[in-house]
Formats: C-alpha cells, structure tokens, sequence
C-alpha cells in the first residue's frame, strides 16, 4: 500500500509503542481522545510524546472557540516542535467559518491540520486559504459521513482531484471504522488515513485467507464456550 497510516490516539504507552512501528508514519490526538485518556494537562502531554515522536508530522489542536485565541493558541503550539501541524476546525462552534484565521496562520508559515471537514464544499474554500503555504493536511471525516448514511467515496475521489491543484496539501481520510476503510483510502490514492490504535490491531487481518479466518472464528466460538462451561 502507497497510502501513509497515522495513528489517531492519546494513549501514551501506545504512541510510544508506535512510534517504534516503520509503518506509522505520523501521529494524531485531539482533546476528546485527550479526556478519555485521562491527560490532565494538555502542554505537559504534548512535550512528552514529542520527546518521542521527533521525526514524523503529529498534530495537536487548539480548543478555544475564540479566533482571537484560537490564533494564540495556534502559534503557540506550532513553536513545541518543528514536526507539529496544528490542528483547526473548519467552522467554531457557531458554525462560523474559520477561513480568515487560516489565512493568517498560513502567512506566518503554520503547518496545519484543518479538520473535522464532511463536504466538497468545505474542502474547496479550505484549500484556497491554505495555497501557497507550508506543508498542510486536509482532513475529511469520512467514517462520520459513513455514519449518516452518505458514500464517503464520491467526496474523497472529488476532495483528492480539487488537492492536487495545491502541491502543498494533502488529504486524510479521518475517522474510519474498519481495517476494510484502509484498503477503500490507498485504492482511490488517498494521501493519508488516520487510524485508532484499536483499529490498528486488526492491521494483520489485511490479505488473510478467508477460509482460514473462517476456522479461526469457529475455534473462537467453541474455545468461548467450553471456558465459560456453557451447558444446554
């Protein structure tokens, strides 16, 4: 596969076991997988695993809902280390666009990570900002769209086409739900795919014989049941 695989977590002792991984070619957090690990102070994380992961992109975002602060924050973060791309949502909180503040931090040279992107549209006015800047990633939730019941693949087909115009970004297939996920992203020559450590578990299913898996299951099953002492 072509397709570059991040891992997507907050897990301390995971991201340093991936970071030993030649596969994994980048890292990704943010604060809702932050506060189901449990990290408490976000900058004293963040120097951490940057201790780490010195020499793959890994992306931090901001998380005020202020653009103000969200600038702030932004050029604060993008100084941790030079592999940082910092991450922006696409809109505040009150749907807001925050293309303006894009264009500022891509004038003072930010590396970013727009996210949390489901549509064509939303991927076009983010590619304008971000022309002509430093190294950037457009990250489209693909899993999420998945989830409302839309075929993510017309608009990753479509977003790759509109990023290949601008030599300095690159698309992420965000949230997938599936190993299968990976194989639809490198098939369609999606740039990268974030991937949850979870997820990433199953990577040694990809190529496995089916009917090997099949047996596999059926031993599962019957190994399940005869430890549980189940009777009939």
């Amino acid at each position: 596969m072509k397709i570059k695989i991040f891992a997507d977590g907050a897990d301390r002792e995971g991201i340093q076991r991936l970071a030993a991984d030649p596969v994994i070619a980048g890292f990704t957090t943010n604060p809702t997988l932050m506060r189901q690990a449990g990290i408490e102070s976000y900058e004293a994380f963040a120097h951490e695993i940057l201790e780490v992961v010195t020499d793959r992109p890994i992306s931090f975002e901001v998380f005020s809902d202020d653009v103000d602060e969200m600038e702030r924050q932004a050029l604060r973060i993008s100084r941790w280390a030079p592999n940082v791309n910092v991450k922006i949502p696409v809109t505040n909180t009150r749907g807001e666009r925050t293309d303006l503040l894009l264009k500022r931090l891509v004038e003072q040279g930010t590396q970013l990570n727009v996210t949390a992107l489901f549509t064509l549209e939303q991927v076009e006015w983010v590619a304008a900002c971000l022309a002509d800047g430093p190294p950037c990633f457009v990250s489209v939730f693909a899993g999420r769209v998945a989830d409302a019941g839309v075929d993510p693949l017309p608009i990753m087909r479509d977003a790759l086409d509109l990023l290949r115009n601008y030599g300095n970004q690159e698309l992420i297939w965000a949230s997938p739900r599936e190993v299968f996920n990976i194989v639809q992203a490198d098939a369609i020559g999606c740039d990268v795919i974030t991937v949850t450590h979870d997820l990433l578990k199953k990577r040694s299913s990809l190529g496995k014989d089916l009917n090997e898996f099949s047996l596999e299951t059926v031993r599962m099953f019957h190994d399940d049941a005869s430890a549980a002492g189940y009777q009939v």
